[in-house]
């Protein structure tokens, strides 16, 4: 594999997300590794990013702030090092749910009801609005970081104040329980849909990297033409914010069968607990396959 020349993986970082991420890294670097691709561990908490001069390529293992929203790719743009997923633009509004929802409005994709939330909101009338149970989460945060499920009346302005310890913008979201799936996408393809049951009350950060009891269904169990046109929708909402490369577009769907698009992930989770590799691997791609595929889509711009 010496097409690619020198890569670093970069994994780790300053997020709240860097135990996942050095799980998600460690296991990229191994797989490239043994693949034959020249590949170094890069922490860039650890280590100053003008020591990534000498690399020919970059894939992106960091999860959140600073790895996730187009700062680490922006400074490679400058670089002029290619880098594994989406661009600056792209990064940057995946991360913020707030900014991707009125995207996704903006050209007729279904999302959840939501209402911003702030210290002078009237709690008890977006209780009434969106009713409950409903969810509040930081607009920029990831891995259900700071998420709280709202289930009485009275609780909103506490879930509020938890959120906003993680961010400035907090989103408070009708709840759509008729099931949570997930739809990655590797290059122009969207592979097979994975239906998440949890065995908390909702997908947790728990639930998604340690617990064992979290089932994950692939095959889906929708009718194939309903999971072919909810594939097509998931590429759509990944195109329509510039994603490219891979990625992973997560939606919830309703009792009566309707999807709706809750927000995208542009450096998903590779871990022995991840979604993409289960859909990959449902699609006849090893982890090995995966990475490489993934590597050879880097680009810049």
């Amino acid at each position: 594999m010496s097409d690619f020349g020198k890569v670093a993986v970069l994994f780790g970082g300053t997020s709240a997300e860097r135990e996942i991420s050095l799980k998600s890294g460690s296991r990229v670097l191994a797989a490239l590794q043994s693949q034959g691709v020249d590949a170094h561990a890069f922490d860039p908490a650890e280590r100053k990013l003008d020591e990534l001069a000498g690399f020919d390529r970059a894939f992106i293992a960091l999860h959140g702030r600073h790895g996730e929203d187009g700062t680490i790719q922006g400074a490679l743009e400058l670089m002029g090092i290619p880098y594994t997923g989406s661009g600056v633009m792209a990064s940057a509004i995946g991360m913020d749910k707030w900014r991707t929802k009125l995207l996704w409005r903006s050209v007729g994709l279904p999302i959840p009801e939501f209402v911003m939330l702030d210290a002078s909101s009237d709690f008890d009338a977006v209780e009434k609005q969106l009713g409950l149970p409903l969810f509040v989460k930081p607009a920029c945060e990831g891995s259900s970081i700071g998420v709280t499920k709202v289930r009485q009346a009275g609780e909103l302005r506490a879930a509020y104040l938890e959120a906003a310890k993680h961010d400035s913008l907090v989103i408070a979201e009708k709840a759509v329980l008729g099931g949570e799936y997930t739809a990655s996408i590797l290059g122009d393809t969207a592979l097979p849909i994975i239906k998440i049951e949890p065995a908390t009350d909702f997908y947790d950060y728990e639930a998604k990297y340690f617990r064992d009891d979290t089932a994950y269904r692939c095959p889906c169990g929708l009718p194939e033409a309903r999971e072919l046109e909810i594939r097509a929708q998931a590429l759509e909402a990944f195109r329509v914010l510039g994603c490219r490369g891979w990625g992973r577009v997560d939606f919830l769907m309703d009792e009566q069968g309707n999807a709706y698009m809750l927000e995208v992930n542009t450096s998903p989770g590779m871990t022995d607990h991840s979604l993409v590799p289960m859909a990959a691997r449902e699609a006849g791609i090893s982890y090995e396959q995966l990475v490489v595929r993934v590597l050879a889509l880097a680009s810049l711009g």
